[in-house]
């Protein structure tokens, strides 16, 4: 690849993973801007925290998901360029204004609550930029070296995450403010960075408008729903999702509650998780994938969700959580590219784009009502609640999916690594 094309992919890598790092800062430290406000003789609150914490993830989800199409839309309307750029700005000006909300107590709880859900909201419309990213990338390689090109932003997501509440929480020693201010500095430094070294990727003459009809995300979902082949498999991967987008969003409301951890504490096991993740994603899936096949790794992978689940529900001492997670990263790291690589063999190479993109938008929806689901039933039943719940689903899951591919399981083991990689590659997640 050429130095003129490595500019704009680093551009592309560090768009993606300020995206996801601004996530992982933000997402543990949630809980305790709620914190503040109970703090602030706000009583009624207290009682409904995790659900709080839980709306103010799905809100930056549910913008995502509405307006991943709407900027795809615009960069084929008005070139990649400007859209990565204002979104990036955007992005950073959503972090100062989350990061000023802990400073606003004087004038009310209301108007605090207002404007974290604000610069939420914002922060998901900004940052549905993934699909532009993914263009971008699609306008500048060669077909054969796309999926190396689509992998920068799976390492932008995987980095990002694991190094986001890490920052996050050591950052937060000096001030609950700080981290989201230097994620915005981040933001603003690459555009400055984009603005003189990432050129146009789609010419004028390649340009479209595309009609309002094409913007609906909800016509995503329903190529994937009319195929039947991979309903079972698509309803195993939305109960997964479901529960685990419950925990990262209300892991830092439960081990407050059960063990005081603060902000610092979290972040090293958020960080231990995505070095889980990295580590398996990243090169024990090359070796387990071959020996056993991806049926047997996706039930065996949902196993150890569930026992990673009820372990976390369980734990009497607060250093049984980093044992507990560790199952559970290493059963995620397992089960979620052995499933989406099931559901790719089920489809068409032609479908295969759209129907993949079906089910990353399932998902995101997955990513609204998790969190919201996991703090209602957090504050209404208990903080082992959201746990023993995600361990039965994930149960139900392994279920529904053992079912799906019983005739793979009793059959002889057949090597998947090559299409199990190259599906992970191309959905970069």
């Amino acid at each position: 690849m050429t130095n003129k094309k490595r500019s704009p992919l680093i551009f592309i890598f560090l768009t993606v993973f300020i995206d996801l790092l601004g996530v992982g800062i933000v997402v543990p430290l949630l809980p305790y801007y709620v914190k503040i406000i109970e703090q602030a003789d706000a009583s009624w609150l207290t009682s409904s925290r995790a659900l709080i914490v839980g709306a103010l993830a799905a809100s930056f989800s549910l913008f995502q998901f509405l307006f991943s199409p709407v900027l795809g839309a615009l960069s084929d309307r008005f070139g990649r360029r400007p859209v990565l750029l204002i979104s990036l700005a955007g992005t950073g000006i959503s972090y100062i204004i989350f990061g000023l909300a802990d400073q606003l107590v004087p004038l009310g709880i209301g108007t605090v609550l207002a404007v974290l859900f604000f610069a939420r909201i914002m922060d998901g419309i900004t940052g549905a930029n993934i699909s532009t990213a993914q263009a971008y990338i699609a306008d500048v390689t060669k077909p054969e070296d796309r999926a190396k090109g689509l992998g920068l932003i799976g390492a932008a997501f995987g980095l990002g995450f694991m190094l986001g509440p890490a920052i996050g929480g050591l950052l937060s020693t000096i001030s609950l403010a700080t981290p989201a201010f230097v994620a915005a500095g981040l933001s603003f430094a690459n555009v400055i960075f984009g603005f003189f070294r990432l050129p146009e990727s789609l010419p004028a003459e390649r340009r479209t408008i595309v009609p309002l009809s094409k913007m609906n995300p909800v016509s995503r979902l329903r190529t994937v729903v009319s195929n039947s082949s991979i309903r079972p498999l698509l309803v195993g991967v939305l109960l997964l999702n479901f529960a685990f987008a419950g925990l990262q969003n209300n892991f830092a409301v439960f081990s407050d509650v059960r063990f005081g951890f603060g902000p610092t504490e979290n972040a090293f096991v958020f960080a231990f998780i995505g070095l889980m993740a990295v580590l398996m994603q990243g090169f024990l899936i090359r070796k387990l994938l071959p020996r056993f096949g991806e049926a047997r790794l996706a039930v065996m992978g949902l196993g150890l969700m569930t026992f990673g689940f009820a372990m976390i529900a369980a734990a009497p001492a607060a250093w049984m959580l980093y044992p507990a997670m560790g199952v559970l990263a290493a059963g995620s790291g397992m089960a979620t590219p052995s499933l989406t690589s099931l559901i790719s063999r089920r489809v068409a190479p032609q479908e295969q784009g759209s129907v993949l993109g079906g089910v990353q938008a399932f998902n995101s929806l997955m990513m609204v009502a998790g969190p919201l689901f996991a703090g209602v039933v957090f504050d209404l039943i208990g903080p082992a609640a959201p746990y023993v719940s995600g361990a039965l689903l994930i149960s139900a899951a392994g279920v529904v999916i053992t079912n799906a591919v019983r005739p793979q399981l009793a059959g002889p083991m057949q090597p998947a690594l090559p299409v199990a990689l190259e599906v992970e590659q191309n959905l970069a997640h």
